[in-house]
């Protein structure tokens, strides 16, 4: 029963790039959307979608980083 940590990190991995792919999805799919319905927006939307991206990719990395950790603790 050694391996289970390896299976549970598996787990772990998996769900954060998921977690990350659906956030950054509607972040994108909604700035699309509004760039759509106002173009001349388009700077502004971007300017203020940045932001939040940045910090869902940031914090996708950091939790990969702690599951290998984990890992390579053990």
């Amino acid at each position: 029963m050694e391996f289970l940590h390896y299976f549970g990190a598996a787990i772990g991995l998996g769900l954060i790039v998921i977690g990350a792919g659906l956030g950054i999805g509607k972040f994108a799919a909604a700035a699309a959307e509004s760039i759509a319905r106002q173009p001349e927006a388009a700077d502004k939307i971007t300017g203020a979608i940045n932001l939040p991206l940045f910090l869902l990719e940031g914090v996708a990395i950091l939790a990969e980083v702690f599951v290998l950790l984990i890992v390579l603790m053990k």
